[in-house]
């Protein structure tokens, strides 16, 4: 039987990336999904590409009504919900000197924020459906230190930490929820294949044996894992952190191809 059989999720930032990697994955594996992003001709074209199990939804993460709003539209139409992946984020280049105003805050706004109001709204919904699991989406920059990614640094950082008081409300709480953050290394999406014309827009530079230099891993590797701590398979796992990048926040300097 496929992993995710008879589950409802909620995945943001859906429409590229590893919001599109999850989402394939998970209809693969037998869920609904509902796939979020404010790009809705991006996840418009998913879902008919997907079939009925995907459904699109335009969706702001950074804002608390439109998610009350959502969490109110899946419980009328699907009666439940069992996963959530705060997937949405954005990345703007700059270090502790040169970050923006403008640029932090929404960073924040879209990494942490969405992250709050996604799992604030959802988890009264997951346990009347008698458990769930949210997964967020860290990342390396949240590990270890990366100058020139302040902003997105932070928000990681931010959601790494919420992950675990989320984890622990809910094992105190004994509500069924669990709640795993996954750390990725530099992934084949196009957030990350255009770092490089955005630092140079912002004349930054990584630098010799930056962290950019070493092997990047494919979108599957991270839902592969996002897909493992979304179904029953992981059930033992909750407050986790998982670092998803061939070994690079333990090792120092470039990881070889």
């Amino acid at each position: 039987m496929a992993r995710l059989q008879g589950k409802v999720a909620i995945i943001t930032g859906a429409a590229k990336g590893l919001g599109e990697a999850d989402a394939r994955m998970f209809v693969r594996e037998g869920a609904t999904v509902i796939l979020c992003d404010v790009d809705e001709a991006g996840v418009r074209g998913l879902a008919d590409e997907l079939g009925e199990p995907a459904e699109p939804y335009l969706l702001d993460v950074t804002q608390e009504k439109p998610w009350q709003d959502l969490i109110a539209h899946v419980k009328a139409k699907h009666g439940r919900l069992d996963i959530l992946v705060n997937n949405a984020g954005v990345v703007a280049p700059g270090n502790i000197e040169t970050q923006t105003e403008d640029d932090y805050r929404f960073q924040m706004a879209v990494s942490a924020d969405g992250t709050f109001f996604g799992s604030k709204h959802a988890i009264p919904l997951m346990v009347a459906s008698g458990g769930g699991s949210i997964v967020n989406m860290g990342s390396l920059a949240a590990v270890q230190g990366e100058r020139y990614v302040l902003g997105y640094s932070a928000a990681k950082g931010a959601i790494t930490a919420m992950t675990r008081s989320i984890a622990a409300h809910c094992a105190l709480e004994k509500n069924g929820v669990r709640c795993n953050s996954v750390c990725p290394s530099g992934i084949v999406t196009p957030m990350v294949m255009s770092m490089g014309q955005k630092m140079a827009d912002a004349g930054l530079s990584m630098g010799t044996g930056a962290a950019g230099a070493s092997k990047l891993g494919e979108p599957n590797d991270i839902a592969a894992v996002v897909t493992f701590l979304a179904s029953d398979e992981s059930r033992f796992v909750n407050g986790a952190t998982i670092n998803v990048d061939q070994g690079m926040s333990i090792i120092s300097g470039v990881v070889p191809e």
